[in-house]
């Protein structure tokens, strides 16, 4: 089971890892400079604003589903047609809803097609999320992880085009609209993709209305939607607390899970925090990389705002170290069915995020949301690791512990030293430090190789 676990997992990674880096470094950054920091920073509070209300378009039905056909595999023939026009249904209601919320505060017309649009991709990306949860109940990982990265492949090539043909530089201030159309496309041919995929797998389907069955799914899904909504509450309210704040704010089971735990912890957060103290430490200079000075701009200005922007970075990135914590800990939670903890831990989370994004907006702008971010991701992280350990009766492991506090506390002085006393070019003292972080995790025993042959040999 681990050896099959590792393989995909290890699939799933480097294919995200590769096109998503591309599209995200490469592409998406491009994108920014193009249409500029206000257009980009309303899309991004857009989005996020959308984001929020999509518990009405999902409803929990994701996740559910995703446990549901993983471990009654016959049950996609039979309820696939009637979640499909549910989801449809459910996307007419959160359509109606996101467009009514946006006049409600204060959205122009520019800003509510933007929205409208915006509302339309959410409904294609979480379908096709819905798509994807049958493939991996089905075990089809590899398909699945193909899916994951067809969106982003396609945007690809259309930001080449739009990038090549300066379509983005709309001296109306409306280029970042081609973005969000081409988004719309992307998404839309990987949602038939991954449609016609799924129906292949199915004896029938028809599109048809069924209430009791509807209700039923409803009210199974119903704990999985207060986390989604909870969790994408505090996840994403901050841009758009920003932009209205700011003026200028343009599975139980007869074997144990502990090893399966110890391994994914290993080898997700290792990387973590390499990912994320090398962000902190070097978040000028990867700024500067990303966001080169404008001619148009002083020098005095450019480094204010390079400053600031590295230090946002930088806690942002620190963070990835508790959302990779999430992703074990809440995905272990949520398989188990523990919904009641979780949904107490994100509404905890919830109110802690919105309190400090209140507070520390006002006084420290968006440096503050990003106090607010972390604080908020590392205490919901830590706890769901307390509701782990106490619901499978996990031990102590003092030594893993011990052994993750020596590895971080080598990365930190691996970074300070590479950072500060060697005087190469920052590139290269950045790619000193990954390679001495890669054999750190050796030499302090983090990473096995005796550990990795005999899973790779036995299973």
């Amino acid at each position: 089971m681990q050896k099959k676990f590792v393989a995909n997992l290890a699939f799933l990674l480097a294919l995200n890892l590769i096109i998503k880096s591309v599209y995200i470094i490469g592409f998406d950054r491009a994108v920014q400079l193009e249409v500029g920091a206000a257009s980009y920073g309303i899309y991004f509070a857009i989005f996020n604003f959308s984001f929020i209300l999509t518990i009405i378009l999902d409803f929990g039905i994701t996740n559910f589903n995703n446990k549901n056909i993983a471990q009654n595999n016959h049950l996609l023939t039979k309820h696939f047609s009637g979640l499909f026009t549910l989801k449809i249904i459910l996307a007419v209601v959160y359509i109606l809803v996101v467009v009514i919320t946006g006049l409600l505060i204060g959205y122009d017309t520019r800003l509510m097609k933007l929205l409208l649009v915006q509302g339309f991709n959410m409904f294609l990306l979480f379908f096709i999320n819905y798509l994807r949860s049958n493939l991996a109940g089905l075990h089809l990982f590899k398909t699945d992880a193909i899916v994951s990265v067809m969106d982003r492949s396609i945007m690809i090539v259309l930001c080449i085009i739009m990038l090549k043909t300066g379509i983005l530089k709309d001296p109306d201030g409306d280029g970042i609209m081609y973005f969000v159309y081409a988004q719309t496309f992307s998404y839309l041919i990987s949602a038939v993709t991954a449609f016609i995929i799924i129906l292949s797998k199915t004896h029938s389907f028809k599109f048809q209305w069924n209430y009791p069955f509807s209700l039923m799914i409803l009210k199974k899904s119903l704990p999985f939607a207060i986390l989604t909504l909870l969790m994408s509450f505090y996840n994403r309210i901050d841009s758009v607390m920003i932009e209205r704040i700011l003026p200028d704010g343009d599975v139980q089971s007869k074997e144990s899970v502990e090893p399966l735990v110890k391994l994914i912890s290993t080898l997700l957060l290792t990387p973590a925090i390499v990912i994320g103290v090398g962000c902190l430490f070097y978040g000028r200079e990867l700024m500067e990389l990303l966001y080169p000075k404008n001619p148009e701009e002083s020098p005095t200005v450019y480094a204010l705002h390079l400053q600031q922007s590295a230090s946002i970075f930088g806690l942002l990135m620190l963070s990835f170290i508790a959302v990779a914590t999430t992703y074990i800990f809440g995905t272990l939670l949520t398989a188990n069915g523990n919904m009641k903890q979780l949904n107490i831990m994100a509404a905890f989370g919830m109110v802690l995020n919105v309190s400090l994004n209140y507070i520390l907006i006002h006084k420290l702008e968006a440096f503050g949301s990003a106090i607010s971010s972390m604080i908020t991701q590392f205490l919901t992280a830590g706890i769901q690791v307390l509701i782990a350990q106490r619901i499978f009766k996990f031990k102590v492991n003092y030594r893993l512990i011990n052994t993750f506090i020596m590895y971080s506390v080598g990365v930190i002085a691996i970074n300070y030293g590479t950072h500060e006393m060697l005087h190469f070019h920052w590139m290269a003292n950045f790619t000193i430090m990954v390679i001495f972080c890669g054999l750190w995790a050796f030499v302090s025993g983090i990473i096995s190789i005796k550990a990795i042959f005999r899973l790779l040999k036995y299973g």
